[in-house]
């Protein structure tokens, strides 16, 4: 069986077990045939694009969430592998760990503040909260002209639908991980 055929078959079951239906009852709502459907369910059938899309549209699900392949369930991140977005002549730099999935409701970043950056970040539109988790140094959050001095270990969690600033006063480099969700 080729890898995409797997994959449909995979992709297939795990919807059609979701949703509790039997092979009956999907075949009622896709217009194919249940040995069809058992068939690729079980890798022995190359369903055509038709086919496919017969199945998509009775599961309501796009056509390519039953031909691509699943996140792997470990995902490791390696601080050298990423590029950095930089401001302030490189003062802050932020690597993006996990971009923003809209399944999962948020993005995870890791941000490094050099010595006397001071960053001003622009009110974020709709309910978005911010979480910080200072890993090493010391930060200064800055909320509606409030200042929290964040050190090493410490956390917070604010409404980002206002300007906040993050600062490093210090003489060396904070690092912090920053977690973005979005209610």
């Amino acid at each position: 069986m080729n890898s995409i055929q797997s994959q449909i078959a995979e992709n297939l079951k795990n919807i059609r077990k979701l949703r509790g239906y039997s092979y009956d009852q999907l075949a009622q709502i896709t217009g194919v045939s249940k040995g069809m459907l058992s068939q690729i369910e079980k890798g022995e059938s190359s369903p055509t694009v038709n086919t496919l899309w017969k199945i998509a549209n009775g599961l309501q699900v796009s056509f390519s969430s039953l031909v691509e392949e699943k996140e792997p369930t470990v995902s490791v991140v390696r601080l050298s592998e990423k590029t950095a977005v930089t401001e302030n002549n490189e003062l802050l730099q932020v690597y993006p760990y996990f971009p923003f999935d809209s399944s999962k409701k948020f993005e995870i970043y890791f941000m490094e503040i050099m010595p006397g950056c001071v960053h001003t970040s622009d009110r974020h539109h709709g309910s978005v909260e911010e979480y910080v988790l200072v890993c090493d140094g010391e930060a200064t959050v800055v909320i509606q002209e409030v200042e929290y001095v964040m050190k090493k270990g410490d956390s917070m969690r604010f409404e980002a639908t206002q300007t906040h600033t993050y600062a490093n006063f210090t003489d060396r480099k904070t690092s912090c991980y920053l977690l973005i969700y979005y209610a």
